[in-house]
């Protein structure tokens, strides 16, 4: 059987078999009768979406979970049709109306999105599945506590209509990446209450959740009908607060691969890429890497993002540019051609996304989500 050859330049490595171990650990880590949403937003935060959603699935997730309506619609355009998919992030003008042909589930925070999907239902002539998400305590999507009395009896009333289905009651915690703090016990008692008096007035929907990826590990509390991992279902901790990936079971998915384009012999004293921020020390050997922040590496990683060169951990030596950066090799001379591994799971003694997070002062879902279309994505374990 004749094999796909490697890209040259760069590539992003996806292995699929620890996608799916990953949702396999995540599942068991609830109560068998709570569901598992698979966050695919983002293009599965960098990974590709279709392909992960297939393999989430074939893991045991019962859901994906979207963003934007659009990228819902691409994954039913792609062939699954089957799952449940939720969109919650939805703006006036939306495809309400396609949304309720596809059979999605629709997050409504407020009374002009319901405004919305019912006139879009009384066009389509079909009931939409709507789920409402309360605000209780984010401060970002959601309806307020004082305005969830009035959304709540005006969905039951389209409900009763035969407009929408309330499906689901929804939240999203704030600070569950870290461990103990205050607002997770009080947000959990707004969304009890909220809950509460939904389902008093009439709502009776197939699934109540609130727990991210950070809830999922570490708060069964939150557990409710459904939980929806997203950064750790591609083997990224949510925070180092809450363990790294190995304590948690967890491999990540993506590896950040690039040839070595150049090699080169340089003195002593010579200035390395834009403001020649890195002056070489001494004679030395640079390695030009064919990756930039085009390609979603972090230019404030500058001078500081690790890179595995030969047997060797290199540091970038300069500023990033937008196609490429250098490493010094102290005097190596690895042949062109040769393998740089910007990141991977970390047991072949290369940087993981979690050192480039700290690189560059963000946080590691921001690396692999950032991996731009220009570098080409390989799967493994298909």
């Amino acid at each position: 059987m004749t094999q796909t050859p490697q890209p040259r330049r760069a590539r992003a490595e996806i292995d699929l078999g620890a996608l799916r171990a990953n949702v396999r650990t995540l599942r068991a880590r609830v109560a068998p009768h709570v569901q598992v949403m698979a966050v695919v937003k983002a293009d599965a935060y960098g990974h590709g979406a279709v392909r992960c959603a297939r393999a989430a699935l074939e893991a045991g997730a019962t859901w994906l979970g979207t963003a934007t309506p659009h990228e819902a619609l691409a994954l039913r355009a792609a062939g699954l049709t089957e799952p449940r998919i939720m969109c919650w992030l939805w703006t006036p003008g939306d495809p309400w109306a396609e949304g309720i042909e596809a059979g999605l589930d629709m997050s409504v925070s407020g009374r002009w999105a319901l405004r919305e999907v019912v006139e879009a239902a009384r066009s389509t002539g079909r009931r939409a599945r709507i789920q409402l998400k309360a605000d209780t305590g984010l401060g970002r999507n959601g309806c307020q506590p004082a305005d969830w009395p009035e959304l709540v009896s005006e969905a039951l009333a389209a409900e009763a209509e035969g407009l929408v289905k309330v499906t689901g009651l929804w939240s999203h915690l704030a600070c569950a990446d870290e461990p103990g703090h205050p607002s997770i016990a009080g947000q959990l008692d707004v969304f009890r209450g909220m809950l509460d008096h939904a389902e008093k007035a009439g709502a009776e929907p197939e699934v109540r959740h609130i727990a991210n990826s950070p809830a999922t590990l570490t708060l069964p509390e939150a557990h409710f009908d459904l939980v929806r991992p997203g950064i750790a279902m591609y083997g990224v901790s949510p925070d180092p607060a809450v363990g790294t990936s190995a304590e948690l079971g967890l491999r990540p998915v993506m590896s950040l691969k690039a040839s070595v384009a150049l090699v080169k012999q340089v003195p002593g004293g010579h200035g390395v890429s834009y403001g020649h921020h890195y002056t070489t020390p001494g004679e030395t050997t640079l390695g030009l890497i064919p990756l930039g922040y085009a390609d979603g590496v972090p230019r404030h990683a500058s001078g500081r993002g690790p890179v595995l060169v030969g047997d060797r951990v290199r540091t970038v030596a300069g500023r990033v540019a937008m196609d490429q950066f250098v490493v010094d090799l102290g005097g190596d001379t690895p042949e062109p051609g040769s393998e740089a591994v910007l990141f991977g799971p970390g047991d072949g003694g290369e940087p993981t996304a979690q050192d480039w997070a700290e690189a560059a002062d963000t946080i590691a879902y921001e690396i692999v989500t950032r991996i731009g279309a220009r570098v080409p994505r390989v799967y493994l374990g298909e």
